[in-house]
């Protein structure tokens, strides 16, 4: 089946890349053609499906980079999700991935649920059973007993279960590896969010057993040690990427910050679409560290992908435009942003064939009233959704 959309601008991933006056045409799940209404349209069947829309931007479906589909992001998203059973968690799972497709995100990455349900869900969206977003599953993270997350089942102890989860995570059909290299708030038994819960040798083993696998490692990471440890492993990303150290304070390491430049290990945030909120409970001076930080981190050339940590209390899965408000905040063009939550998110996911308009393409894309270059505000109701070459929404 084949789709012509028409739009006053084409963004085609890349700052500055655009064109006006611009048509993208869809050949079931691929993008065939971009460019000036007029040509693309010569090369389109009398049999193609017409989306016209004046006035609007299209662009690459957003892309979330930190995720739970497990965990509800009500007041109390672990005892919800304690409480649900494999089957009632799964559907729930399913409507959280499909409204966060209608928000405009075609791409989640899920970091974290229990007995592979991900999996499944991931599969029938592949299948064509379920329309939904493109789902990259890490499965169970890997953890301490009774570390941080350790009731979504990935419980380690020693080196022969680290090797074991990670064979049993890639026999599944695993995306990536997950690891909490540090402790994390939600988990009674965490060790605190500053404190490493793995040595070193632990987490180049981590890596080294996964990159085995052919899989990428996301490594969850609030303290500087556990930062640095990980860095020093070689994982992809570092999630959180908070830079704490005990007592409160922070510490900001030029060199380990800059490994991540060179080695173009991204650093996603995870912050709520609340995020003004959180600052301003946080008080001025702390906010004001927070703030310097990631600042610092741009300003070393630390590469950085969205995420908002959906599924914890009030992160929302259709709150993502609210969250890319942050950046804006901090300083990023809108362009930087846009492109960040599309090509940039592709590429550091490993995705070649998503995140761009372009012939060969996977068909991921969104039309949104006006220009988000000059107002960020239209993303979060995107009136055009394909993903995959099925359609989302279209209003």
């Amino acid at each position: 089946m084949q789709r012509l959309i028409t739009a006053d601008t084409i963004l085609t991933g890349r700052a500055g890349q655009t064109v006006p006056k611009g048509a993208v045409l869809v050949d079931d799940d691929r993008i065939v053609a971009t460019g000036h209404r007029d040509d693309v349209s010569r090369q389109a069947s009398n049999e193609a499906v017409l989306h016209e829309y004046a006035g609007h931007t299209v662009l690459p479906g957003l892309i979330n980079c930190h995720v739970h589909l497990a965990l509800d992001a009500s007041s109390e998203p672990l005892q919800h999700y304690l409480d649900s059973d494999d089957t009632d968690l799964l559907l729930a799972m399913a409507g959280r991935a499909q409204a966060a497709a209608r928000s405009g995100v075609t791409t989640l990455r899920d970091l974290g649920d229990r007995n592979g349900l991900v999996f499944h869900l991931r599969n029938a969206i592949e299948h064509g059973a379920l329309a939904g977003p493109r789902i990259l599953a890490a499965g169970a993270p890997l953890t301490p007993p009774n570390g941080h997350c350790h009731f979504f089942g990935g419980e380690v102890d020693g080196e022969d279960d680290i090797r074991a989860r990670i064979r049993d995570s890639a026999d599944r059909g695993a995306d990536l590896i997950k690891i909490m290299a540090s402790g994390g708030q939600i988990t009674p038994t965490s060790p605190p969010m500053w404190a490493s819960q793995f040595t070193g040798e632990q987490l180049h083993l981590a890596v080294s057993e996964a990159r085995s696998a052919g899989l990428p490692v996301a490594a969850h990471a609030h303290g500087t040690e556990a930062i640095a440890e990980a860095v020093d492993a070689g994982v992809s990303t570092v999630e959180h990427c908070t830079w704490m150290t005990g007592g409160g304070g922070y510490d900001t390491r030029d060199d380990v910050a800059k490994t991540m430049a060179e080695r173009g290990i991204h650093a996603c945030l995870a912050w709520p679409p609340h995020w003004r909120a959180f600052l301003d409970r946080l008080g001025p001076d702390r906010a004001k560290q927070i703030v310097s930080r990631v600042r610092w981190m741009r300003d070393l050339g630390v590469p950085m992908i969205p995420g908002t940590d959906a599924g914890l209390r009030g992160s929302s899965f259709t709150g993502y435009a609210e969250a890319l408000g942050l950046y804006e905040y901090l300083g990023f063009s809108r362009d930087e942003i846009i492109e960040m939550a599309t090509t940039t998110a592709a590429e550091a996911l490993g995705l070649n064939d998503v995140g761009s308009i372009a012939s060969g393409y996977s068909a991921d894309l969104i039309a949104v009233e006006g220009d988000p270059r000059t107002d960020l505000a239209p993303l979060s109701k995107p009136r055009l959704v394909i993903a995959r070459g099925e359609l989302i929404a279209d209003v």
